[in-house]
């Protein structure tokens, strides 16, 4: 339960995790893949690929490092389950190239990941699941862009106090100003 509450608590570029699904096209299987910034519960970086190889978990990476931008004298944990993707030497070396710490869960433990897991199964009922057949990776591609949007900037989050991500980011980093603004007062 501590861990949980530490969970919650940690500031904006502390803690990511990420986790991948997939979705049945009629061209095949397409494979997306989502890093949740945990603060905020935003999603920072995602892509989609009809392969399941470290390549594409390494582009949701590469997009969540290019538009946070962290800060590499803070401390960042980048947490994952242990699919070879999140393990493998390319992307382990690319975490440590950007000053993230890798953190992986036990084995057989379904909830060290679980918010990763839960934007999945939000992402499958309030998009892929919505239709009957998704015919290509372009259509798949299209909605998870207007989805993240949507999540990121409309969803009402609960425990951000039925906010959405991108205004609960907004609102921390507004009463970070004015507290720096009042301890030079």
């Amino acid at each position: 339960m501590q861990t949980a509450l530490w969970l919650l608590l940690a500031p904006t570029n502390q803690l990511w995790v990420s986790d991948f699904t997939y979705v049945s096209t009629w061209q095949g299987f397409v494979y997306v893949a989502f890093v949740i910034d945990v603060f905020s519960r935003r999603i920072v970086g995602w892509r989609a690929s009809r392969s399941m190889r470290t390549d594409f978990v390494l582009d949701a990476l590469e997009q969540a490092l290019w538009d946070r931008q962290p800060d590499r004298n803070q401390s960042l944990i980048h947490h994952s389950d242990r699919g070879s993707q999140y393990v493998s030497i390319r992307y382990s070396e690319r975490l440590a190239e950007a000053g993230i710490e890798p953190s992986v869960g036990s084995k057989g433990d379904s909830y060290d990941n679980a918010l990763a897991e839960s934007i999945n199964g939000l992402y499958k009922a309030e998009v892929i699941h919505r239709r009957s057949a998704w015919k290509t990776i372009e259509s798949v591609e299209l909605a998870t862009l207007e989805w993240v949007a949507w999540f990121n900037h409309h969803r009402l989050m609960e425990p951000l106090g039925y906010i959405p991500p991108a205004e609960a980011e907004m609102n921390y980093y507004q009463q970070l100003g004015q507290q720096a603004e009042q301890t030079r007062t």
